[in-house]
Protein backbone atom coordinates (compact mmCIF):
# COMPACT_ATOMS: atom_id res chain seq x y z
CA UNK A 1 0.00 0.00 0.00
CA UNK A 2 3.01 2.22 1.24
CA UNK A 3 4.86 1.81 -2.15
CA UNK A 4 1.83 2.20 -4.06
CA UNK A 5 0.97 5.71 -2.54
CA UNK A 6 4.68 6.78 -3.43
CA UNK A 7 4.30 5.89 -6.76
CA UNK A 8 0.92 7.44 -7.53
CA UNK A 9 2.59 10.70 -5.97
CA UNK A 10 5.21 10.63 -7.88
CA UNK A 11 3.35 10.31 -11.32
CA UNK A 12 1.19 13.24 -9.80
CA UNK A 13 4.04 15.24 -9.04
CA UNK A 14 5.67 14.69 -12.70
CA UNK A 15 2.94 15.41 -14.50
CA UNK A 16 2.54 18.89 -12.33
CA UNK A 17 6.60 20.01 -12.38
CA UNK A 18 7.95 18.16 -15.42
CA UNK A 19 11.36 16.55 -14.48
CA UNK A 20 11.64 18.53 -11.23
CA UNK A 21 12.86 16.08 -8.34
CA UNK A 22 10.49 15.55 -5.09
CA UNK A 23 14.07 16.53 -3.38
CA UNK A 24 14.03 20.58 -5.10
CA UNK A 25 11.00 20.87 -3.33
CA UNK A 26 10.40 23.36 -0.54
CA UNK A 27 13.89 24.62 -0.32
CA UNK A 28 15.25 27.72 1.51
CA UNK A 29 18.67 29.37 1.36
CA UNK A 30 20.26 32.46 2.59
CA UNK A 31 20.75 35.50 -0.12
CA UNK A 32 22.35 38.67 0.74
CA UNK A 33 19.97 41.14 1.79
CA UNK A 34 19.21 43.75 -1.13
CA UNK A 35 19.57 47.67 -0.38
CA UNK A 36 17.05 49.93 -2.06
CA UNK A 37 19.64 52.38 -3.75
CA UNK A 38 17.19 55.26 -3.68
CA UNK A 39 16.34 53.96 0.04
CA UNK A 40 19.89 54.32 0.83
CA UNK A 41 20.92 57.61 -0.79
CA UNK A 42 17.91 58.93 0.95
CA UNK A 43 18.98 57.74 4.43
CA UNK A 44 22.57 58.81 3.75
CA UNK A 45 21.59 61.99 2.96
CA UNK A 46 19.06 62.23 6.27
CA UNK A 47 22.23 61.15 8.05
CA UNK A 48 24.23 63.87 6.56
CA UNK A 49 21.05 66.45 7.04
CA UNK A 50 21.12 65.44 10.70
CA UNK A 51 24.64 65.80 11.82
CA UNK A 52 25.52 69.30 10.25
CA UNK A 53 21.33 70.18 12.13
CA UNK A 54 23.79 69.35 15.26
CA UNK A 55 27.50 70.47 14.66
CA UNK A 56 25.24 73.93 14.50
CA UNK A 57 23.66 72.98 17.76
CA UNK A 58 26.61 71.62 19.57
CA UNK A 59 28.57 74.86 18.66
CA UNK A 60 25.61 77.10 19.57
CA UNK A 61 25.90 75.09 22.92
CA UNK A 62 29.71 75.68 23.26
CA UNK A 63 29.19 79.73 23.01
CA UNK A 64 26.18 79.89 25.02
CA UNK A 65 28.37 77.67 27.78
CA UNK A 66 30.90 80.14 27.47
CA UNK A 67 29.29 82.83 27.43
CA UNK A 68 27.69 81.81 30.87
CA UNK A 69 30.78 81.09 32.26
CA UNK A 70 32.52 84.70 31.41
CA UNK A 71 29.36 86.21 33.09
CA UNK A 72 29.83 83.86 35.89
CA UNK A 73 33.33 85.50 36.06
CA UNK A 74 32.52 88.36 35.75
CA UNK A 75 29.24 88.96 37.79
CA UNK A 76 29.06 91.18 40.97
CA UNK A 77 27.23 91.97 43.43
CA UNK A 78 25.97 94.60 45.80
CA UNK A 79 28.00 95.21 48.52
CA UNK A 80 28.71 98.11 51.71
CA UNK A 81 32.40 99.36 51.21
CA UNK A 82 32.40 99.93 54.59
CA UNK A 83 34.17 103.15 54.59
CA UNK A 84 34.33 105.34 57.96
CA UNK A 85 33.19 102.25 59.61
CA UNK A 86 34.60 101.40 62.94
CA UNK A 87 34.53 97.73 63.71
CA UNK A 88 36.21 95.54 66.15
CA UNK A 89 39.64 95.23 65.63
CA UNK A 90 39.48 91.14 66.31
CA UNK A 91 37.64 88.80 68.08
CA UNK A 92 39.46 89.59 71.31
CA UNK A 93 38.02 92.69 71.97
CA UNK A 94 34.86 90.93 72.85
CA UNK A 95 33.78 89.75 76.38
CA UNK A 96 32.84 86.09 74.98
CA UNK A 97 31.54 82.86 76.50
CA UNK A 98 34.19 79.54 75.87
CA UNK A 99 32.98 78.05 72.29
CA UNK A 100 35.30 75.65 70.87
CA UNK A 101 37.04 76.93 67.67
CA UNK A 102 35.26 77.45 64.41
CA UNK A 103 33.93 74.12 62.17
CA UNK A 104 33.60 74.63 58.53
CA UNK A 105 30.01 72.74 57.20
CA UNK A 106 31.34 72.60 53.70
CA UNK A 107 29.11 71.62 51.28
CA UNK A 108 26.14 70.91 53.51
CA UNK A 109 23.09 72.63 54.22
CA UNK A 110 23.55 71.80 57.98
CA UNK A 111 24.40 75.87 59.65
CA UNK A 112 21.27 74.95 61.93
CA UNK A 113 23.42 71.94 63.60
CA UNK A 114 26.66 73.15 63.41
CA UNK A 115 25.41 76.71 65.46
CA UNK A 116 23.38 74.77 68.07
CA UNK A 117 25.67 72.40 68.28
CA UNK A 118 28.12 75.13 69.73
CA UNK A 119 25.92 77.05 71.34
CA UNK A 120 24.79 73.56 73.42
CA UNK A 121 28.47 72.74 73.58
CA UNK A 122 29.06 75.99 75.42
CA UNK A 123 26.34 75.53 77.86
CA UNK A 124 27.77 72.22 78.97
CA UNK A 125 31.28 74.39 79.54
CA UNK A 126 28.75 77.12 81.67
CA UNK A 127 26.89 74.53 83.69
CA UNK A 128 29.32 71.83 84.30
CA UNK A 129 32.94 73.22 83.15
CA UNK A 130 33.43 70.34 80.81
CA UNK A 131 34.61 70.97 77.43
CA UNK A 132 33.50 68.26 75.32
CA UNK A 133 33.40 68.52 71.04
CA UNK A 134 29.97 66.66 70.49
CA UNK A 135 29.09 65.28 66.85
CA UNK A 136 27.36 67.79 64.72
CA UNK A 137 26.23 64.55 61.83
CA UNK A 138 24.55 62.09 64.99
CA UNK A 139 22.39 64.96 64.85
CA UNK A 140 21.84 65.26 61.13
CA UNK A 141 21.89 61.63 60.28
CA UNK A 142 18.12 61.30 62.60
CA UNK A 143 17.13 64.65 61.59
CA UNK A 144 17.02 63.02 58.02
CA UNK A 145 15.33 59.91 59.04
CA UNK A 146 12.54 62.28 60.88
CA UNK A 147 12.06 64.31 57.93
CA UNK A 148 11.44 61.03 55.83
CA UNK A 149 9.72 59.55 58.57
CA UNK A 150 7.17 62.94 58.51
CA UNK A 151 7.26 62.25 54.78
CA UNK A 152 5.69 59.34 54.19
CA UNK A 153 3.09 59.88 57.00
CA UNK A 154 2.32 63.16 55.06
CA UNK A 155 2.24 61.56 52.02
CA UNK A 156 4.53 64.14 50.06
CA UNK A 157 3.18 66.92 51.99
CA UNK A 158 5.94 67.73 54.29
CA UNK A 159 9.19 69.67 53.35
CA UNK A 160 12.45 67.15 53.09
CA UNK A 161 15.86 70.05 52.64
CA UNK A 162 18.87 69.88 53.92
CA UNK A 163 17.89 72.65 56.32
CA UNK A 164 16.34 73.09 59.41
CA UNK A 165 16.05 75.29 63.25
CA UNK A 166 17.58 75.43 66.22
CA UNK A 167 15.52 73.40 68.16
CA UNK A 168 15.31 70.74 65.63
CA UNK A 169 18.59 69.87 67.37
CA UNK A 170 17.31 69.67 71.29
CA UNK A 171 14.24 67.66 69.45
CA UNK A 172 16.53 65.26 68.14
CA UNK A 173 18.66 65.10 71.33
CA UNK A 174 15.42 64.49 73.09
CA UNK A 175 14.58 60.97 71.20
CA UNK A 176 18.52 60.21 70.10
CA UNK A 177 21.02 61.26 72.55
CA UNK A 178 24.46 62.80 71.48
CA UNK A 179 27.69 61.51 71.25
CA UNK A 180 31.26 62.76 71.17
CA UNK A 181 32.65 63.96 67.72
CA UNK A 182 35.10 61.21 68.56
CA UNK A 183 32.89 59.06 68.87
CA UNK A 184 30.90 59.84 65.17
CA UNK A 185 32.37 62.06 62.76
CA UNK A 186 29.72 61.14 59.81
CA UNK A 187 32.68 61.29 57.23
CA UNK A 188 33.47 57.93 54.97
CA UNK A 189 36.59 57.87 53.26
CA UNK A 190 39.89 59.88 53.32
CA UNK A 191 38.82 63.93 52.89
CA UNK A 192 37.83 65.01 55.95
CA UNK A 193 35.14 67.86 54.61
CA UNK A 194 31.78 67.57 54.81
CA UNK A 195 29.90 67.28 51.29
CA UNK A 196 26.53 66.00 51.24
CA UNK A 197 25.88 66.86 47.73
CA UNK A 198 25.21 63.47 46.26
CA UNK A 199 23.66 61.87 49.13
CA UNK A 200 21.10 64.09 49.21
CA UNK A 201 20.45 63.78 45.53
CA UNK A 202 19.80 60.18 46.44
CA UNK A 203 17.18 60.61 48.96
CA UNK A 204 15.39 63.01 46.90
CA UNK A 205 15.22 60.97 43.97
CA UNK A 206 14.31 58.03 46.03
CA UNK A 207 11.09 60.16 48.00
CA UNK A 208 10.09 61.63 44.61
CA UNK A 209 9.90 57.31 43.33
CA UNK A 210 8.07 56.45 46.25
CA UNK A 211 5.82 59.79 45.94
CA UNK A 212 5.23 58.95 41.79
CA UNK A 213 4.31 55.00 42.88
CA UNK A 214 1.76 56.19 45.82
CA UNK A 215 4.26 53.21 47.92
CA UNK A 216 3.98 54.81 51.81
CA UNK A 217 5.39 51.85 53.55
CA UNK A 218 7.29 53.82 56.68
CA UNK A 219 9.18 50.84 57.28
CA UNK A 220 10.35 49.99 54.31
CA UNK A 221 11.05 53.48 53.15
CA UNK A 222 13.50 54.38 56.44
CA UNK A 223 15.23 51.05 55.86
CA UNK A 224 16.32 52.19 52.67
CA UNK A 225 16.82 56.06 53.61
CA UNK A 226 18.90 54.22 56.35
CA UNK A 227 20.77 52.13 53.93
CA UNK A 228 21.76 55.46 51.71
CA UNK A 229 23.01 57.27 54.91
CA UNK A 230 25.50 54.77 56.24
CA UNK A 231 27.05 54.98 52.70
CA UNK A 232 27.71 58.25 52.53
CA UNK A 233 27.83 59.02 56.55
CA UNK A 234 28.27 55.82 58.27
CA UNK A 235 25.97 54.38 61.01
CA UNK A 236 26.41 55.80 63.96
CA UNK A 237 26.88 53.93 67.17
CA UNK A 238 23.99 52.62 69.59
CA UNK A 239 26.17 52.58 71.74
CA UNK A 240 30.28 53.53 73.00
CA UNK A 241 32.79 53.91 75.48
CA UNK A 242 33.75 56.92 77.49
CA UNK A 243 36.36 57.30 80.47
CA UNK A 244 36.14 53.60 80.58
CA UNK A 245 32.28 52.69 81.09
CA UNK A 246 29.78 51.94 77.98
CA UNK A 247 26.61 53.90 77.36
CA UNK A 248 24.10 54.84 75.34
CA UNK A 249 23.69 58.21 73.40
CA UNK A 250 20.70 58.77 75.54
CA UNK A 251 22.75 58.07 78.40
CA UNK A 252 25.52 60.31 77.50
CA UNK A 253 22.93 63.50 77.29
CA UNK A 254 21.71 62.75 80.51
CA UNK A 255 24.36 61.22 82.60
CA UNK A 256 27.64 63.28 81.53
CA UNK A 257 26.40 66.72 79.72
CA UNK A 258 23.72 66.84 82.52
CA UNK A 259 21.57 68.63 79.80
CA UNK A 260 17.80 68.96 79.89
CA UNK A 261 16.43 69.90 76.21
CA UNK A 262 13.61 71.39 77.68
CA UNK A 263 15.16 74.01 79.47
CA UNK A 264 16.10 75.65 75.94
CA UNK A 265 13.42 78.17 74.61
CA UNK A 266 13.32 79.40 71.28
CA UNK A 267 12.15 82.80 70.14
CA UNK A 268 11.10 85.32 67.79
CA UNK A 269 9.46 88.95 67.10
CA UNK A 270 6.75 89.14 64.99
CA UNK A 271 3.47 90.94 64.64
CA UNK A 272 1.40 88.17 62.76
CA UNK A 273 0.41 86.45 66.11
CA UNK A 274 -0.18 88.90 69.22
CA UNK A 275 2.76 89.45 71.79
CA UNK A 276 3.64 86.99 74.56
CA UNK A 277 1.59 83.82 72.59
CA UNK A 278 3.39 80.58 70.92
CA UNK A 279 3.50 80.82 67.94
CA UNK A 280 4.78 79.12 64.29
CA UNK A 281 7.70 80.17 62.53
CA UNK A 282 6.30 80.08 59.26
CA UNK A 283 9.82 79.16 56.94
CA UNK A 284 10.50 76.05 54.92
CA UNK A 285 12.95 74.77 57.38
CA UNK A 286 10.52 74.32 60.68
CA UNK A 287 9.31 71.70 58.60
CA UNK A 288 7.72 69.38 61.37
CA UNK A 289 5.74 72.96 61.97
CA UNK A 290 7.08 73.56 65.53
CA UNK A 291 4.31 75.94 67.24
CA UNK A 292 6.38 76.65 70.36
CA UNK A 293 8.30 79.75 69.28
CA UNK A 294 7.71 82.73 72.02
CA UNK A 295 7.09 86.02 70.54
CA UNK A 296 7.86 89.30 72.33
CA UNK A 297 7.87 92.73 71.02
CA UNK A 298 11.27 93.70 69.38
CA UNK A 299 12.73 95.96 72.25
CA UNK A 300 12.29 92.80 74.29
CA UNK A 301 13.55 90.14 71.41
CA UNK A 302 16.73 92.75 71.37
CA UNK A 303 17.15 92.82 75.26
CA UNK A 304 17.43 89.02 75.73
CA UNK A 305 20.29 88.56 73.43
CA UNK A 306 22.28 91.37 74.88
CA UNK A 307 20.96 90.46 78.40
CA UNK A 308 22.31 86.71 77.93
CA UNK A 309 25.41 87.63 76.07
CA UNK A 310 26.38 90.20 78.69
CA UNK A 311 26.24 87.61 81.82
CA UNK A 312 28.24 84.72 80.36
CA UNK A 313 25.32 82.90 78.24
CA UNK A 314 25.67 82.19 74.25
CA UNK A 315 22.88 82.28 72.20
CA UNK A 316 21.97 79.94 68.56
CA UNK A 317 20.54 82.97 66.45
CA UNK A 318 19.19 82.98 62.56
CA UNK A 319 18.23 85.12 59.96
CA UNK A 320 18.88 86.68 56.76
CA UNK A 321 22.71 87.24 54.95
CA UNK A 322 21.99 88.11 51.69
CA UNK A 323 22.15 92.01 52.62
CA UNK A 324 24.53 94.60 50.89
CA UNK A 325 26.30 95.32 54.43
CA UNK A 326 26.82 91.56 55.09
CA UNK A 327 30.46 90.98 53.97
CA UNK A 328 33.63 88.16 54.73
CA UNK A 329 36.08 89.76 53.04
CA UNK A 330 35.06 92.79 55.69
CA UNK A 331 34.49 90.15 58.94
CA UNK A 332 31.72 92.15 59.57
CA UNK A 333 27.60 92.96 58.66
CA UNK A 334 25.55 96.08 59.22
CA UNK A 335 22.81 97.77 57.87
CA UNK A 336 23.75 100.71 55.23
CA UNK A 337 21.95 103.99 55.17
CA UNK A 338 21.29 103.61 51.50
CA UNK A 339 19.26 100.59 53.12
CA UNK A 340 17.32 102.33 55.83
CA UNK A 341 18.30 104.59 58.32
CA UNK A 342 19.47 103.63 61.82
CA UNK A 343 15.96 105.69 63.06
CA UNK A 344 13.83 103.89 61.44
CA UNK A 345 14.76 100.45 62.60
CA UNK A 346 11.85 99.26 64.14
CA UNK A 347 9.28 96.60 64.84
CA UNK A 348 7.38 97.89 61.26
CA UNK A 349 10.66 98.07 58.96
CA UNK A 350 11.63 94.15 60.46
CA UNK A 351 8.23 93.26 59.92
CA UNK A 352 7.71 94.54 56.84
CA UNK A 353 11.15 92.76 55.06
CA UNK A 354 9.97 89.36 56.62
CA UNK A 355 7.00 89.55 55.12
CA UNK A 356 7.80 90.39 51.57
CA UNK A 357 10.80 87.85 52.19
CA UNK A 358 13.62 90.03 51.65
CA UNK A 359 14.48 88.99 55.40
CA UNK A 360 14.43 85.29 54.76
CA UNK A 361 15.57 82.14 57.02
CA UNK A 362 19.07 81.54 55.52
CA UNK A 363 21.75 80.78 57.77
CA UNK A 364 22.24 80.05 61.63
CA UNK A 365 25.26 80.89 63.74
CA UNK A 366 26.52 81.14 67.14
CA UNK A 367 26.50 84.52 68.81
CA UNK A 368 29.54 84.23 71.47
CA UNK A 369 30.14 87.51 72.75
CA UNK A 370 29.70 91.33 73.14
CA UNK A 371 31.10 94.70 72.77
CA UNK A 372 30.28 98.45 72.40
CA UNK A 373 32.31 100.61 69.69
CA UNK A 374 30.89 103.86 69.62
CA UNK A 375 27.23 104.47 69.58
CA UNK A 376 26.76 100.89 68.83
CA UNK A 377 26.57 97.24 70.37
CA UNK A 378 28.39 94.65 68.37
CA UNK A 379 28.34 90.90 68.60
CA UNK A 380 31.05 88.13 68.09
CA UNK A 381 29.88 85.25 65.66
CA UNK A 382 31.00 81.95 65.37
CA UNK A 383 30.17 81.15 61.86
CA UNK A 384 30.07 77.34 60.14
CA UNK A 385 29.97 79.11 56.12
CA UNK A 386 32.11 79.54 54.13
CA UNK A 387 32.08 83.88 53.65
CA UNK A 388 33.28 83.85 57.51
CA UNK A 389 36.72 82.39 55.95
CA UNK A 390 37.26 85.34 53.58
CA UNK A 391 38.60 87.67 55.79
CA UNK A 392 41.12 87.97 58.62
CA UNK A 393 39.07 86.02 61.50
CA UNK A 394 38.83 82.72 59.83
CA UNK A 395 35.27 81.23 61.07
CA UNK A 396 34.37 84.31 62.77
CA UNK A 397 31.92 87.72 61.99
CA UNK A 398 31.19 90.95 63.67
CA UNK A 399 27.58 91.47 63.27
CA UNK A 400 26.53 95.35 64.43
CA UNK A 401 23.14 95.97 66.51
CA UNK A 402 21.43 97.53 63.46
CA UNK A 403 21.61 93.83 61.53
CA UNK A 404 20.90 92.12 64.64
CA UNK A 405 17.74 94.53 65.16
CA UNK A 406 16.45 94.29 61.04
CA UNK A 407 17.47 90.79 60.07
CA UNK A 408 17.86 88.09 62.33
CA UNK A 409 15.02 86.29 62.94
CA UNK A 410 14.49 84.02 65.85
CA UNK A 411 17.39 82.67 68.39
CA UNK A 412 17.48 79.92 70.83
CA UNK A 413 18.68 80.94 74.65
CA UNK A 414 18.78 78.72 78.06
CA UNK A 415 15.55 79.80 79.73
CA UNK A 416 16.63 81.23 82.31
CA UNK A 417 17.86 84.34 80.61
CA UNK A 418 14.00 85.49 80.02
CA UNK A 419 12.53 83.87 83.14
CA UNK A 420 10.95 87.63 83.77
CA UNK A 421 9.36 87.82 80.39
CA UNK A 422 7.99 84.15 80.36
CA UNK A 423 5.98 85.20 83.31
CA UNK A 424 3.98 87.20 80.59
CA UNK A 425 3.02 84.14 78.62
CA UNK A 426 -0.26 81.97 80.04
Amino acid sequence: MRKTLIILVSLYLGGLLGTVSLAQINKVKYVKRYYDPVLKEMSEKAKKEKAQRDSITAAIRLRQKKRKEEERKAAKILRFDFVGVKKPASPEVFKSAFHFPPVPQYRTGTCWCFSTTSFLESEVARLTGQKIKLSEMHTVYYEYLEKVRRYVQERGDSEVGQGSEANAVTRIWKKYGVVPKEVYSGLVGDDERYDHTRMFEEIKNYLRYINTHNYWDEQEVIATVKIILNKYMGAPPTSFEYHGKRMTPLEFLHNVLKLNPDDYVSVMSTLSIPFYTKGEYKVPDNWWHSADYYNVPLDEWYGIIKKAVKNGYTVAIGGDVSEPGYNGFEDAAIIPDFDIPQEYINQDSREFRFYNKTSTDDHGVHLVGYTRIGDHDWFLIKDSARSSRHGKFKGYYFYRDDYIKLKMLTFMVHKDVMKDILKKFN
